[in-house]
């Protein structure tokens, strides 16, 4: 079970002041647990690309219009492109969430579907809906837009807002894309027992910053 869930983490690294020795470590953790990928800004995906030139099974996760989303659609399809030149094989976007409470479902749409065009072939797409900053109602529709629009997950959290991911929305998610779309779990998943919950309501990836403490049984202090 531990290989197992290794390979359903993202192994992340986002904050800000993040040094070119974290990454490699992170990098170098990833190839050890097996981890899905190694989720990090696009300014390390080249370095990330470039070190696991030798490790096919750990992909390179960047973000994309983050962590607000409120970039433009061109903006965030041109940082798709370059992240993908660089070497990224999957990219988490952060939605419109103005937009979405605004009920410019077209807008919403739009704005991911750049995303989703500009990676199709290339890299998987993920989209972040900030749940915390949802109601249920918003939740569900911004999931259904995210399917219209083509992407092959919906992700809770960047992270780096009010909440990350609980069971409850876990579910309500699963739920709305049913079983052919992937559901991420990301910020506040510090332990094994957090991931298995996740796991237990329909997340098929974790994104943390924990991913040795999960595999090991241990507990972090990470807030994603």
């Amino acid at each position: 079970m531990t290989q197992n869930i290794a390979k359903m983490i993202d192994h992340t690294l986002l904050k800000a002041d993040a040094k070119k020795e974290e990454i490699i470590k992170i990098v170098e953790e990833a190839k050890q647990y097996k981890f899905a990928s190694v989720c990090i800004n696009p300014t390390w995906v080249k370095t990330a690309a470039e070190l696991l030139s030798d490790t096919p099974e750990v992909k390179v996760c960047t973000v994309i219009g983050f962590p607000l989303g409120a970039a433009t659609s061109e903006t965030k399809a041109f940082e798709t492109r370059n992240a993908i030149e660089n070497g990224a094989t999957e990219v988490d976007m952060v939605i419109n969430i103005s937009a979405l409470q605004d009920k410019q479902d077209i807008v919403v749409v739009d704005d991911i579907r750049a995303v989703v065009e500009a990676a199709k072939g290339k890299a998987l797409t993920k989209v972040i809906i900030e749940t915390c900053l949802l109601s249920d109602e918003e939740k569900v529709r911004a999931c259904e837009l995210a399917v219209k629009a083509g992407a092959d997950y919906v992700k809770t959290s960047t992270g780096f807002s009010t909440g990350g991911a609980t069971v409850s929305d876990i579910r309500l998610m699963r739920k709305t894309v049913g079983p052919d779309v992937g559901v991420k779990a990301s910020g506040g998943v510090r332990s094994r027992e957090d991931a298995l919950a996740m796991i237990e309501a329909g997340a098929t990836r974790i994104g943390a910053s924990s991913g040795i403490a999960i595999v090991n049984r241990e507990v972090s202090n990470s807030n994603y």
